[in-house]
């Protein structure tokens, strides 16, 4: 499974990919940007956010983004933000980070300290348009969070620790004990994003790690994807039957000398993942 760039972006911190109705929307976090692809004509745009911007998803309503300021609704026609929610107005170093929807259209995000060294990333959920913490134990940088296609399940994402928590959801929304499920080394690099294929597994980016790893429900490692950047972040399930990878990555951390050895850093990689994923819930607000 050969990975190829895609896109040419260069992105300071990109993030957040995920397959939009008929094409791929991503962010550069850092540059303050919001991005889509459509990789059938090639064509893409870009739209200056206000703010850092963690990750854009749909809603039954329109977009959904996370700047750093809290949640707001963008409308690409005119490239506004209208603000919903601000889950931290108390912690004013923090920023959002990631995020995704379940199949109930529950939308569960992470923020986590600016300067990455902070232990006040904390995780949230909105059901039925009440956005509240979890109570998940803080971490400095909170990622994946990806959710089971029965939404039984979700795995969050400590990167600086490498842990990835399998914790059971209950009907009501509610986050149950969180339990132990993968630990990465960190000699293979730190846990970034993660997503859910069709089949139940876990694919999840590895910053440092110049790769994607795919993990089986049972958290037992069964395929690495390598790609020619070191700075993986996240992937996303898009194209024809979501049967296509894209991969985000990021320059941010790297010197002159690993730019020069890794041009491609930075830019929207695809490959063949060998299986399908899942279409993503348009968010319940």
């Amino acid at each position: 499974m050969s990975a190829e760039r895609v896109l040419k972006v260069e992105a300071t911190l990109g993030e957040g990919p995920v397959w939009i109705e008929d094409a791929l929307w991503f962010v550069d976090i850092k540059q303050r940007h919001i991005h889509r692809f459509d990789p059938a004509t090639g064509v893409a745009k870009r739209w200056d956010a206000p703010d850092q911007v963690g990750w854009v998803l749909p809603s039954k309503t329109g977009l959904i983004v996370g700047l750093k300021t809290g949640l707001h609704r963008f409308d690409p026609e005119t490239g506004s933000f209208a603000l919903l929610h601000k889950p931290e107005p108390t912690r004013p170093n923090n920023r959002l980070n990631d995020a995704t929807t379940d199949s109930l259209g529950r939308l569960w995000f992470g923020s986590m300290d600016d300067g990455e060294g902070a232990v006040t990333g904390h995780l949230f959920g909105c059901i039925k348009g009440v956005c509240t913490d979890t109570g998940l134990p803080p971490v400095p940088i909170t990622n994946g969070p990806a959710v089971s296609a029965d939404g039984d399940t979700l795995y969050h994402t400590d990167t600086v620790g490498g842990v990835i928590w399998r914790v059971p959801v209950g009907d009501d929304g509610v986050l149950g004990t969180p339990v132990k499920h993968i630990v990465i080394d960190q000699k293979d690099g730190h846990p970034d994003g993660s997503v859910i294929d069709a089949e139940g597994h876990l694919w999840v980016a590895l910053w440092g790690g110049w790769c994607v790893r795919r993990y089986d429900p049972a958290g037992t490692l069964v395929s690495t994807q390598k790609l020619p950047a070191s700075n993986i972040t996240k992937i996303a399930f898009g194209g024809p039957g979501l049967r296509t990878a894209y991969a985000t990555s990021a320059r941010a951390g790297l010197d002159e000398a690993a730019l020069a050895a890794q041009p491609e850093a930075g830019n929207l990689f695809a490959f063949d993942p060998g299986v399908a994923g899942l279409p993503v819930t348009p968010a319940d607000l």
